[in-house]
């Protein structure tokens, strides 16, 4: 993956610095979410719709309604918004799953609290649920979305919700923290990520519950009763790391799990559709609805 790796080395990072990070937070105007791009209008049914007070895309396909429905989260530390990278991978799972896929455009951090997320995160799933059922619903996300998704699924079981029926987190952030100070072997090798500014967004995003609160920090979750989990991760990712802890963990409590990992992948080597990884990924998710 090293084409994959240079492209993304030409996009700047705002993760891999934490001195960079703590200069933008007190100035910065609030980023805005990407736009989608105009040719989806033609090229899927869209519907725009809101839930706590917070904006969500869906797409359909053109053949109609899909069998499954996706709610994706998208990453960006909590800290950015929807990057215009997003859209061509959330295109990219609907023609090669099928599925309806449905975005939260969720509030971020500073200028909001993890409240805002999550509250939205739960709206949605009512009001996706309510139309497919849990049991052809699946929650995905990359990176910070990854969190999102595993987070919203312990937050509804320890609240006696119902839950979907898969979790397909994409190089999930899991650990605040960064505990395992063997992401620092790997941090020469990732071209997004620094442990420090990483460990810094985790603080603010954390809050009032802490940073290794199991809502904020999967890894240190109970994770018995989830449904089965589906991760990909590169491994020239320092979510890796955890991944990996996690993977066990989940296993060691019943959950059936599978642990994809992509030799010389970066951070959400997925978001390059072009890409054979990022193909066979998206076939391995197709795969993973239909069959577990």
């Amino acid at each position: 993956m090293r084409f994959a790796e240079w492209l993304i080395s030409k996009q700047p990072s705002e993760f891999k610095d934490p001195d960079t990070v703590r200069l933008k937070v007190p100035k910065r105007t609030l980023p805005q979410d990407a736009p989608m791009p105009d040719k989806f209008n033609a090229r899927f049914d869209v519907e725009r719709w809101s839930a706590a007070n917070q904006d969500v895309i869906t797409l359909h396909p053109k053949s109609g309604k899909g069998e499954w429905h996706i709610i994706y989260f998208h990453g960006g530390g909590f800290f950015m918004p929807m990057f215009k990278e997003h859209w061509p991978l959330v295109a990219a799972m609907v023609d090669a799953t099928g599925a309806s896929i449905s975005v939260p455009l969720y509030n971020v951090i500073p200028e909001h609290s993890y409240h805002d997320a999550n509250a939205q995160a739960d709206a949605v799933y009512e009001k996706v649920a309510a139309e497919w059922g849990d049991e052809r619903m699946a929650l995905c996300g990359d990176s910070a979305g990854g969190n999102l998704t595993l987070s919203l699924a312990l937050q509804r079981r320890d609240a006696g919700k119902s839950l979907p029926a898969r979790l397909i987190p994409f190089a999930p952030w899991l650990d605040m923290g960064l505990k395992d100070e063997a992401v620092t072997a790997v941090e020469p090798k990732d071209i997004m990520l620094g442990v420090d500014s990483i460990r810094l967004m985790g603080e603010i995003w954390a809050g009032d519950r802490g940073i290794d609160h199991p809502h904020a920090s999967p890894l240190y979750a109970d994770l018995t009763g989830l449904p089965p989990i589906a991760i990909f991760q590169g491994r020239h990712d320092i979510f890796v790391v955890d991944s990996r802890s996690f993977a066990q963990k989940a296993r060691a409590a019943g959950v059936p799990t599978k642990l994809y990992e992509y030799e010389g992948g970066p951070h959400v080597y997925m978001i390059l559709t072009f890409t054979p990884e990022s193909k066979d990924t998206l076939a391995l998710v197709k795969d993973f609805l239909e069959n577990g």
